[in-house]
């Protein structure tokens, strides 16, 4: 019998512990730098608010570069995982940071959950906001 694979998808950010490690033991995976989007954390309505407010992920929508930068994400992510679920391996690690880990990169693993979901339901997915524990409570893990 075949064994799931697993995808852990992480938001970090590069000046508190940085990028995260890959407790699986096959060392690594994507790390994926969501600073060269505009940051809706300098503008202050945003400034308290995290990547899971719809407030942000309107933003980030309309007013940054973010759904041409999760176009790429998807298109090389999906490489991979076509490629691991057919080999039959078992863990995945994608990553995404930021400055705090607060808005772009927590709006980037929760887009990339809803993907692989979608796509790739014979994937098990966990999703982690490093920063943002609060946020955790409401992972979406399927078992």
């Amino acid at each position: 019998m075949q064994n799931k694979l697993v995808i852990d998808i992480h938001s970090f950010s590069y000046k508190k512990k940085g990028i995260p490690k890959d407790d699986s033991g096959n060392g690594g995976g994507f790390v994926f730098d969501c600073r060269g989007i505009l940051n809706p954390g300098r503008i202050e309505e945003y400034k308290s608010q995290t990547g899971n407010d719809i407030g942000v992920q309107e933003f980030l929508e309309q007013k940054t570069e973010f759904p041409k930068f999760f176009d790429s994400v998807k298109s090389l992510l999906s490489i991979s995982i076509e490629n691991y679920l057919s080999r039959g391996f078992e863990n995945l690690q994608i990553n995404f940071g930021c400055t705090g880990g607060q808005h772009r990169s927590v709006y980037s693993a929760i887009k990339t959950l809803e993907f692989i979901k979608e796509k790739y339901p014979e994937a098990e997915v966990k999703i982690h906001h490093d920063e943002q524990l609060h946020l955790n409570l409401s992972s979406i893990n399927d078992n």
